[in-house]
């Protein structure tokens, strides 16, 4: 290829870049719940014809972007070519299929130019309920968890799925907002469609196979040359989680060869009775994730550069088997980086951050009026983040969602939701573990009802049994915990009450430090104290 041809190239890789962020902001624009439209719990990309990831939105997070690479050819396989026409959308919730759980929609759309199939368009949400138990790890089966929506039609031709529609409105506590969201996810991927068909009419691409073939190359290309600067070796490493009622313990060895990398979970915790187990689609996708963060974090993210991660389990808590309970899957599923990242900071010491939060501590509320009384009842879902743990020259970002990369939902927009208040919402002192570098910082929640209300919640929390660890001499953050203010502890995990009048305070923790805290410099300490990180009493 000349250079010529490869500067139009790369003009036409950043093209495509641009149709799949006008993909994903069209999802954050339309989307009616506010973990899609505040959080950007969302994913959005462009497939070849054969199903392989070309391109993602940089919107989005990695649970969802890297379980919809593989989720594409999980579509292919069950709907055949001769019966996808322009016009179709296809969409789908199971766990094992798409993104590890049913709250998640993914929906698939194929792309043509002239009669000719030349790419998929697929995103992805978190819808806010989808009926059975609610959001929350008390099922004792995929069952119980909600509505399954198989890989089926959403639209035909451009033509809606009524009957779909009218099950939807017949199984969710919150239709409007729900089927908002489907449709949502269908325009998102339309204007995706549009945008790439105006650009190959543009650049006169009859297909996009050689432009593949150049991304692809490229990015296979470097990524073996990361690769081959690791050492070689096998790394295993092993963490303890709080768990529902039992603490759960997570194993991996980490193998590095000449041309790929290998993640085996084997000695893993076998699968929970409650909802926190993984199907293997998420597992892998955090898996990924994680390595990618340390081996190439400026490579593009695409079927090439994800295929030298090869990830192996035998069924157990990170490879569930259905139809084991799944709701709170990324519960268990954000802890895999850390569980990762513990086995490359032995392969490449001095070069990893410490633990940190993981998990996102969110909570679904389900509000209503006291009994007898008037008032509003309503589904309302939050985002909240720990602290990330620090990193070798660098302290930990506080109240930061990684792994996730969700973003913080404003408080103004959680309680237009609902007959919610959010009394205090505040960075928690001395929650950082101390070090030469310091660990982020979690938060400090204060939530109740408004006069005259109740609500149930389902607590997805984690860490407060089992702190972030730190690294290198580091110590750990600080755990967290939940309970009401007149100081009844709550459970971290499961569906729970509040009473009128009374506040949830929820303490999130706080990331594990990096390095001996007898090296950290003065002046940092100052700052620390000057900025109300740190208390004169922690030191």
């Amino acid at each position: 290829m000349s250079e010529l041809s490869d500067i139009r190239m790369q003009v036409m890789w950043n093209r495509l870049i641009s149709v799949v962020e006008e993909q994903a902001m069209t999802l954050l624009r339309a989307a009616f719940s506010t973990s899609v439209r505040e959080a950007g719990d969302l994913s959005a990309g462009v497939f070849t014809p054969d199903g392989l990831m070309l391109a993602q939105a940089v919107t989005g997070t990695p649970g969802h972007v890297n379980t919809m690479a593989a989720a594409v050819r999980n579509f292919m396989d069950e709907i055949p070519r001769e019966e996808m026409f322009e016009g179709d959308t296809y969409v789908t919730n199971d766990p094992w299929l798409g993104t590890g759980h049913l709250h998640d929609i993914i929906m698939v759309s194929p792309s043509f130019l002239d009669g000719e199939l030349v790419a998929f368009f697929a995103c992805t949400a978190h819808v806010v309920d989808v009926g059975g138990r609610g959001f929350g790890a008390d099922g004792k089966s995929v069952y119980e968890e909600g509505i399954q929506i198989p890989i089926m039609k959403f639209a035909e031709k451009g033509v809606v799925n009524r009957h779909l529609v009218r099950l939807l409105h017949a199984n969710v506590r919150e239709p409007n907002q729900v089927v908002g969201d489907f449709y949502s996810l269908a325009a998102c991927n339309d204007v995706g469609h549009r945008r790439l068909v105006e650009m190959m009419r543009e650049a006169g691409l009859p297909t996009l196979d050689d432009l593949s073939r150049f991304i692809f190359s490229r990015t296979r290309a470097a990524m073996l040359q990361r690769i081959a600067e690791l050492p070689r070796g096998s790394w295993s490493n092993a963490i303890v989680t709080d768990g529902y009622d039992d603490p759960i313990r997570l194993a991996v060895a980490v193998s590095i060869a000449e041309d790929h990398v290998g993640i085996d979970f084997t000695g893993s915790d076998p699968m929970s009775r409650w909802g926190i187990n993984v199907p293997i689609i998420y597992s892998t996708a955090y898996a990924s994730y994680a390595l990618k963060c340390v081996i190439a974090p400026d490579i593009p993210n695409n079927a090439a550069s994800l295929a030298p991660f090869r990830v192996t389990s035998p069924v157990n808590i990170l490879n569930a088997a259905r139809p084991a309970p799944v709701a709170l899957r990324h519960v268990i599923g954000h802890m895999v980086p850390d569980l990762i990242l513990g086995a490359m900071a032995k392969a490449l010491p001095g070069r990893i951050l410490a633990e940190g939060a993981g998990a996102l501590w969110n909570i679904h509320i389900s509000a209503r009026p006291v009994a007898g009384g008037e008032g509003r009842r309503a589904e309302v879902l939050m985002f909240n983040s720990g602290g990330m743990g620090s990193r070798p020259s660098l302290d930990g970002l506080s109240a930061t969602a990684f792994p996730s990369g969700v973003q913080t939902m404003p408080i103004e927009a959680t309680e237009h939701t609902g007959p919610i208040v959010v009394w205090r919402k505040e960075l928690r002192p001395d929650s950082g573990g101390d070090g030469e570098f310091r660990g982020g910082l979690g938060q400090i929640m204060e939530i109740a009802a408004l006069d005259g209300h109740e609500f149930d919640f389902s607590a997805m929390f984690d860490r407060i049994h089992h702190p972030p660890a730190g690294r290198e001499g580091g110590e750990d953050g600080k755990a967290g915990s939940a309970r009401l203010d007149d100081g009844t502890a709550m459970r971290p995990k499961g569906w729970q009450h509040v009473p009128a009048g009374r506040r949830l305070v929820l303490e999130l923790p706080g990331g594990g430090g990096y390095g001996d805290p007898a090296q950290r410099g003065a002046e940092a300490r100052a700052l620390d104290r000057s900025r109300g990180y740190v208390t004169e009493e922690q030191e």
